[in-house]
């Protein structure tokens, strides 16, 4: 073998490595470039504005193996997302698989926020209704605006469908009208399909990035999304392309990232879904339903949710 070559093929495996470390990256990057902020939550950060990351779908499924994946959480929410539903209680159903009166003890990831935000906006918050108000689900399914409600998530399937070549493509979660009445604004604000050589590529923009507890679950839950339509479209994944805007470590979990970058990532598994054609089937589907085959993540890292 000649140098040229051999220079080529260690830079080929150095791209490679780098894939696959991408997201641990951007942590360490974080913890070294970022600049220090108050916060909302009065707890503060270290961030930087503006990041990118490219996920390819095409042979495995970019789920964290550096510590474990809330995978049911993901799904759970997903399909809570794609009903339409904003009653915390009832992605609490999906998630458990149980009626609500059976699990009143049971908590969400969206349970803080149901119970502060939601409850200080004057929302039902009972031990079996939390509502939030039109969050993530009413937008999706039921935007409302102009004396009118639209579905972007059956409309964005059937624009891929009718003319895969179109730019317009795009849902978006940040209604400005209806800000003020969510229990958390949108942190995944909008988000593209792309159609190339028969495959569908998703970007998404995230305003706001918690980057150790909410981004790996966020770049999780929308390469789900793009695998779901790739499938109703007997299209094939792509890429997932995550964007993001103000992207931040919570000064409580500084301890946390500096052990996970010190971990080194295992093969990422490959996704097995249900058999479903419409949206409308995938949305009975189970949280159980969707696995992830030869998923070896290490042991999960704790800390805590700023609310």
């Amino acid at each position: 073998m000649d140098r040229k070559t051999c220079d080529s093929r260690i830079s080929d495996l150095e791209k490679k490595e780098d894939k696959v470390k991408q997201y641990l990256n951007a942590l360490e990057h974080i913890l070294q470039n970022g600049k220090d902020r108050d916060d909302r939550t009065c707890t503060g950060t270290r961030g930087v504005f503006g990041y990118q990351m490219r996920f390819d779908l095409r042979k495995s499924f970019p789920a964290i193996t550096t510590k474990k994946l809330a995978w049911r959480s993901v799904v759970s929410e997903l399909l809570w997302f794609l009903e339409g539903s904003t009653d915390e209680r009832r992605l609490a159903e999906i998630h458990y698989g149980k009626e609500r009166k059976d699990i009143i003890d049971k908590k969400t990831i969206w349970t803080a926020n149901a119970n502060k935000q939601g409850k200080d906006l004057g929302y039902t918050n009972t031990k079996t209704i939390k509502e939030l108000g039109p969050v993530y689900g009413s937008q999706w399914r039921s935007w409302s605006g102009n004396n009118k409600t639209v579905d972007q998530i059956k409309n964005v399937i059937q624009d891929l469908q009718k003319d895969p070549n179109s730019r317009r493509h795009i849902v978006s979660a940040w209604n400005a009208v209806e800000i003020d009445k969510m229990a958390l604004p949108p942190c995944h604000t909008m988000f593209q399909f792309h159609i190339q050589d028969k495959e569908l590529s998703c970007q998404l923009y995230q305003r706001s990035a918690d980057m150790f507890l909410g981004v790996p679950f966020n770049i999780a839950s929308y390469s789900l999304l793009t695998c779901m339509l790739a499938k109703i479209l007997n299209l094939n994944p792509g890429e997932f392309v995550w964007t993001g805007g103000d992207c931040h470590i919570y000064k409580n979990h500084f301890l946390q990232v500096e052990e996970q970058i010190t971990r080194n990532p295992a093969p990422a598994p490959k996704l097995s879904m249900p058999e479903f054609q419409t949206i409308e089937q995938a949305v009975l589907a189970k949280p159980k339903d969707f696995q992830l085959v030869d998923y070896s993540p290490m042991e999960s890292i704790k800390a805590p949710m700023a609310v």
